[in-house]
């Protein structure tokens, strides 16, 4: 089979397999990175499944994730919503379900609250902020929705064309929602996306004309002939912060105009964070590696992330550890352990660990591509039990950059780098290399006697 027959069937498997996302799969390495595995393999010793469904699969058979309903049953005791009515400054926020693909619900996010309300979805502006404050912002704003077929949001109604606009704001827009019912005392928690409010279904919205545009969006939703993949990396290019840019391609604001659809909010995060790390390691592998081994830190939300830079090709693995009482691990005794791993040329299958794979990629990558290197990245995480509920993948991109950010720990042996990392992290050295392809690379690739 030749090369170009190849590609193509690869793009067809994966259009096939993700039809929301066709117009963003146009190359095979793409596709493969984002076409979803039938197959989930637990590669944990007695492994739960918990670590790997976080509550999206019911891989345990289940009709609802128990760990998640013990949360929701604590969130029912706070005083909620109770007219029929909400008035306030949309961030502006949206929200995109995927329940019931390809029809599903989707609405405003509306907070009782006028003035300056942006930073309530803006994830990037939340590192340092604590689970209560995050809580504190999200579940004050009520999820309104309505039934929408996600593959024909033009002339799909005033709501929509309403709710879509929203994406085209840079600043809050007051909006006032008239609801079929008081509010749903149940909030909507994922390992994805952030924490979402009460909801209820809209009978009427207004939407005043008090946000501002954001031109760079504007000019690309008006772009009927830019395709959705070109105004993403465009918009990027352009500094809208990566929660926008997913929040407009949940909506179907871009994309050859006949070919535009909705996107359900949890796929559209993965979706644009694999999309702009993919463009990013094209030019990446061109670039002449680092030096030295680098290593970085951060801990936040009681999640402890060590990134480690080696002088070599470009190699990625990400690892997350989740001990005893964690949400995802509701075991009294053992640590579960996840990894997924991609060589030079990229992966061949979606990664098992989901999205935050997708978003720890992008931020190692913004990191290369501005200093113009290459290397070998492992990122370790440590999620400890105060870790109490998710908050979505946002965490993990924040987490990684906010470590960029700082100055590196350099290390001339990997002896080295792993007696500090060692000392920082909980787990054992040892298990950490049994899971690692790339320690274990490392190992090989050095003096036994450096690690001793």
């Amino acid at each position: 089979m030749s090369n170009r027959s190849e590609h193509l069937r690869i793009v067809r498997k994966a259009q096939k397999k993700i039809p929301w996302i066709s117009q963003v799969i146009e190359k095979a390495d793409v596709a493969l990175d984002l076409s979803p595995s039938i197959e989930f393999v637990d590669r944990s010793s007695g492994g739960s499944q918990c670590h790997y469904c976080k509550g999206s699969r019911l891989l345990c058979g289940k009709s609802s994730c128990p760990l998640l309903a013990r949360i929701y049953a604590y969130l029912r005791t706070k005083p909620l919503f109770e007219g029929e009515e909400i008035s306030g400054s949309t961030p502006p926020g949206v929200f995109v379900g995927r329940i019931g693909y390809p029809y599903v619900y989707a609405g405003p996010m509306v907070p009782p609250i006028f003035g300056d309300t942006e930073v309530m979805d803006l994830p990037e502006f939340w590192f340092g902020k604590s689970m209560s404050e995050i809580l504190d912002l999200r579940f004050k704003m009520v999820r309104g929705s309505f039934r929408v077929d996600v593959k024909k949001p033009e002339g799909s109604g005033r709501m929509l064309d309403e709710t879509r606009e929203l994406t085209l704001l840079s600043s809050p827009t007051d909006t006032h929602l008239v609801l079929a019912s008081k509010p749903h005392h149940t909030f909507l928690l994922g390992s994805q996306e952030q924490p979402m409010g009460p909801s209820a279904k809209i009978k009427k919205m207004d939407v005043g004309s008090s946000g501002k545009t954001d031109r760079r969006i504007e000019k690309a939703y008006y772009d009927s002939d830019l395709k959705a993949a070109d105004a993403v990396r465009n918009l990027y290019g352009e500094k809208v912060p990566v929660s926008k840019i997913q929040r407009a391609f949940s909506m179907g604001v871009f994309g050859v105009r006949d070919q535009r659809k909705l996107v359900p909010t949890r796929w559209s995060i993965t979706a644009v964070d694999s999309l702009l790390s993919q463009h990013m390691m094209h030019e990446i592998r061109d670039f002449p590696a680092i030096n030295e081994y680098r290593l970085y830190e951060s801990t936040y939300l009681d999640n402890r992330f060590e990134i480690l830079m080696m002088p070599e090709a470009w190699k990625y693995e990400s690892m997350e550890a989740w001990y005893p009482g964690t949400i995802w691990n509701p075991t009294v005794s053992q640590i579960f352990m996840l990894s997924d791993w991609e060589p030079y040329h990229g992966r061949a299958s979606y990664a098992g660990m989901g999205g935050c794979y997708y978003a720890a990629r992008l931020a190692v990558n913004e990191k290369l591509q501005a200093e113009k290197r290459q290397a070998a990245v492992l990122v370790l995480r440590e999620a400890h039990p105060d870790y109490i509920m998710p908050v979505g993948v946002w965490q993990v991109r924040e987490n990684v950059r906010n470590a960029l950010k700082g100055s590196p720990l350099i290390f001339n042996r990997m002896g080295d780098v792993t007696a500090r990392i060692k000392e920082r992290l909980d787990i054992d050295l040892k298990v950490w290399i049994a899971h690692s392809q790339l320690l274990r690379d490392g190992l090989t690739q050095t003096k036994i006697t450096n690690f001793s």
